[in-house]
């Protein structure tokens, strides 16, 4: 399966990186099919897109994928449940994020500094989004990380709401479904 249209809601780029497994017509899905839709995936989250070595690469880039986004839901759902987690398998991805920072200059602006990424292996590829999950698992707000209320989707999100009461992955998606079986059940429950 090719990557679908992919819908970032999570607010935060490891939370979005597990939305890629989902529920579709009560199915799931899972959005990373090949090498090619976890590329993709990468440049419309914004993270940087690097190419795989073929003749060097030990595994593919979409199981190394695999991977890593079932070992970050576990750990996701450990922590929001206030148990402790085995972070062996990020932590080796992390060991294969290899990175520096380089300044850059450009005549037109001011210097900044960006990371050079190691890129040979598919883990180097995904170490921007290990190193999200990390963060993520360290420094976040478990209060605030929040799986779906709908009882059909598989979703997580960081809630950045001003209230903090977020309960779907998308009003416009999951919340109008619950509104729309709301008001069914109202107005059944009205006619008898």
């Amino acid at each position: 399966m090719t990557l679908m249209k992919t819908r970032f809601l999570a607010g935060h780029p490891a939370l979005d990186f597990l939305n890629t497994r989902r529920r579709v017509d009560g199915e799931l899905v899972d959005l990373l099919g090949r090498d090619e839709d976890v590329l993709r995936w990468l440049g419309q989250a914004g993270l940087p897109v690097l190419e795989i070595d073929r003749e060097t690469a030990p595994s593919s880039l979409v199981d190394a994928a695999r991977t890593l986004r079932e070992t970050i839901r576990s750990l996701v759902e450990r922590r929001k449940a206030g148990q402790r987690g085995d972070p062996s398998v990020l932590n080796a991805f992390l060991a294969e994020a290899q990175s520096h920072p380089r300044m850059v200059w450009n005549k037109q602006r001011s210097p900044t500094i960006d990371r050079v990424r190691r890129s040979e292996t598919p883990v180097g590829i995904l170490a921007p989004v290990a190193e999200a999950a990390a963060d993520l698992l360290v420094t976040g707000d478990f209060k605030l990380v929040k799986r779906c209320e709908d009882e059909i989707c598989e979703l997580w999100f960081f809630d950045q709401t001003k209230s903090h009461h977020r309960r779907w992955c998308s009003t416009a998606l999951c919340g109008n479904r619950h509104k729309v079986a709301a008001y069914r059940k109202r107005r059944r429950a009205e006619n008898q």
